[in-house]
């Protein structure tokens, strides 16, 4: 008997994505779509509940190291890649209307893009997102990695790069991989030098978002911008 003879055909996922749509399969299924087969001697279902038990998960799953998802058994390079290129797809997807949108009048929309890019990182990670006079995204780009201090994010390399992109405005946003939702001292410094270095070149800092995990917390709604 072949391997996937052993699981109905009714209950495999493929056949049950296309019967009852993506949203009634569980998350062990939608992975093992994607990953199409499991390891000699294992259906694909097994190696995504491994994965998943292993990683606490499917943002586990999605954002774990290439290297190291390549090095467990029955998933390959070609397996993670798909993995990797899931994930890319998803950010891309949250970040697509934010390019036809006034950022200020859609905040849950910046919200969402931001806990997407930064909320399953176990580094700290700062992005900016370069807006221009009608507040719509021009890019969203990585500025820093590692603890955000005025060592590692320089307000003058900040000021280069929206003056660069004709940026009328910003938006900053780093992740807290503690799950913390308050901003440190730290962080609310390095905000107000910020912006200070941005106004003198009539460039606005509209916000600095904290991700905590699956949440983010306004800076400017905690009046500490």
């Amino acid at each position: 008997m072949n391997l996937p003879d052993r699981i109905p055909e009714t209950e495999r996922p493929r056949e049950r994505l296309t019967s009852h749509g993506a949203h009634a399969l569980q998350d062990s299924e939608l992975l093992a779509v994607i990953l199409r087969t499991g390891a000699r001697g294992t259906h694909a279902i097994d190696l995504a509940r491994e994965l998943i038990l292993r990683y606490g998960g499917l943002r586990g799953v999605l954002s774990a190291p290439l290297h190291e998802l390549c090095q467990t058994h029955g998933l390959g390079m070609a397996k993670a890649s798909s993995l990797a290129a899931v994930l890319e797809m998803a950010r891309r997807a949250h970040v697509e209307p934010l390019r036809s949108r006034n950022l200020m009048s859609h905040p849950e929309a910046v919200r969402q893009y931001c806990v997407a890019a930064l909320g399953h990182l176990e580094i700290e990670l700062c992005l900016a997102l370069f807006l221009d006079q009608r507040l719509h995204l021009i890019e969203a780009t990585e500025l820093a990695r590692g603890t955000l201090n005025q060592a590692s994010l320089y307000p003058r390399e900040v000021v280069r790069e929206a003056l660069r992109r004709h940026a009328a405005a910003m938006v900053l946003a780093h992740n807290h991989p503690s799950g913390a939702t308050r901003p440190s001292a730290a962080d609310v410094a390095i905000t107000r030098h910020l912006k200070q270095a941005l106004a003198l070149v009539d460039v606005r800092l509209v916000d600095h978002l904290i991700v905590a995990r699956d949440q983010a917390i306004s800076m400017a709604e905690l009046g500490e911008l």
